[in-house]
């Protein structure tokens, strides 16, 4: 499994927690910022995935 893999599905459940936070919260930028920081998750896991098939 490659590090970015690992790196991304960190990075989308520490978005997930302060989306979480920031809606029990009212915070709006806490939100935002947890909103990004799933999406630049998702982007880092697919790299990952490719770089696995491609070692295959």
């Amino acid at each position: 499994m490659d590090k970015d893999r690992i790196d991304g599905a960190a990075k989308q459940a520490k978005g997930a927690v302060k989306v979480a936070t920031g809606n029990a919260l009212g915070d709006s930028k806490l939100v935002a910022d947890g909103k990004s920081d799933k999406v630049e998750g998702k982007i880092q896991n697919a790299i990952g995935g490719l770089k696995d098939a491609l070692k295959k």
